[in-house]
Formats: C-alpha cells, sequence, structure tokens
C-alpha cells in the first residue's frame, strides 16, 4: 500500500511539473512583436483562506512573465495586451498529507493589433492556471514550502505560458499575425493550463 501511495505522488510530481522553456527557440508566432504589455489588477477577486497580495505585487510579476515569453519574439508587426487579474487564491500553510491547499490564478486578456488598430479578440480570453507541485507542495501544501512570491511568480509564469499556448493555436487556426485578414476565435470553453 505504502509503495503504491509513494508511486502515485512520483507521477503526479512528474506529471505536473516540467519546464517553462523559455531558454528554447519559441514557436512560431508569425509577424508578432510584443508592444504594449499592460496589466491591471483593479478589480482581483482574493480567494477564500488566501495569502493577501496587492495589485503592485500580481501586475509586476505578469508584466515580467510577459516580457520573459513574450520578448524572445522577433517579427515585423506590433501587438499589444491588456491583462487583467480577476481573481487569485495563493496557499496558506495546511495540514501535511490532510489539507494542501493549491494556488490558482484567473486572468482575462485581450490582444491589439497595432496597425489596423482593433483588438484581435472581441471578447477577454480567460485563463485559470494552477501552480506546478513539486515534492514539498504535494506533500505539506505549497504554503509551508513556498513564499507568497514565489507562488505569484510561479503562477505569472504559468499563466504567461497559457497566454503563449493560445496565441499558437490561434495563429495556425485563424491567420492570427499573418498582416492578413484575422478570423475571430470561436467562443471560449475556458480550458485550465497548469505549467509546463
Amino acid at each position: 500500500m505504502i509503495r503504491a501511495i509513494v508511486a502515485f505522488l512520483a507521477l503526479a510530481m512528474l506529471a505536473s511539473c516540467s519546464p517553462k522553456n523559455l531558454n528554447q527557440p519559441p514557436p512560431d508566432l508569425g509577424d508578432f512583436t510584443l508592444g504594449h504589455n499592460v496589466v491591471v489588477a483593479s478589480k482581483m477577486q482574493k480567494g477564500p483562506v488566501s495569502r493577501d497580495a496587492t495589485e503592485a505585487e500580481w501586475t509586476n510579476a505578469l508584466k515580467s512573465a510577459v516580457d520573459a515569453r513574450f520578448g524572445r519574439y522577433e517579427g515585423d508587426r506590433l501587438y499589444h495586451f491588456g491583462i487583467s487579474v480577476e481573481g487569485y487564491m495563493l496557499a496558506p500553510k495546511g495540514v501535511p498529507l490532510v489539507y494542501t491547499p493549491k494556488s490558482a490564478l484567473v486572468i482575462n486578456v485581450t490582444v491589439w493589433d497595432d496597425a489596423k488598430n482593433r483588438k484581435m479578440n472581441s471578447t477577454p480570453y480567460q485563463i485559470t492556471v494552477l501552480e506546478d507541485t513539486n515534492e514539498d507542495s504535494l506533500l505539506i501544501g505549497s504554503g509551508w514550502g513556498r513564499t507568497k512570491q514565489e507562488q505569484i511568480a510561479g503562477l505569472s509564469y504559468n499563466a504567461v505560458y497559457g497566454v503563449e499556448k493560445w496565441l499558437v493555436e490561434n495563429y495556425q487556426s485563424f491567420d492570427w499575425f499573418t498582416g492578413g485578414a484575422a478570423k475571430e476565435p470561436p467562443k471560449q470553453e475556458l480550458p485550465t493550463y497548469e505549467g509546463q
């Protein structure tokens, strides 16, 4: 029985703990180059039993994550991001193996085509992310093993990774970042992206 539990925990760790791939060439996004990187958090909601976090802590972390991931692109046209923090939950210290809450973040994203002076998506796209799990957070909860700043940074990078995945999907399916007549993607089904 103990071996089965240990094996399950090891698999869960391997499945959810993977690199962000920031030192590798980015996936193709056509003519994309990052323009304005606007993040607001004035309407964010704090989840139950969450640690406190300020608007500045979230906006600074998300802007940094956007710059790190999308600053790698060197296309010929500018595209701007408008990101709003909708809600968050930063796991406090739990009870090891009994109550191990996970941190989460919800953001809305809008992309603006600078040359055409219009939004690429008329309805903001919502992304919900959970924190990566490691040995500490899996067994005792991240509130014990991570500071608030580490939780915020990890969630921000996971959220921005979700933004990149969404943009790559739209580039491939709806002619985004090609200079052509970009199509509006279908109504969102609210996927959840964990860190990759």
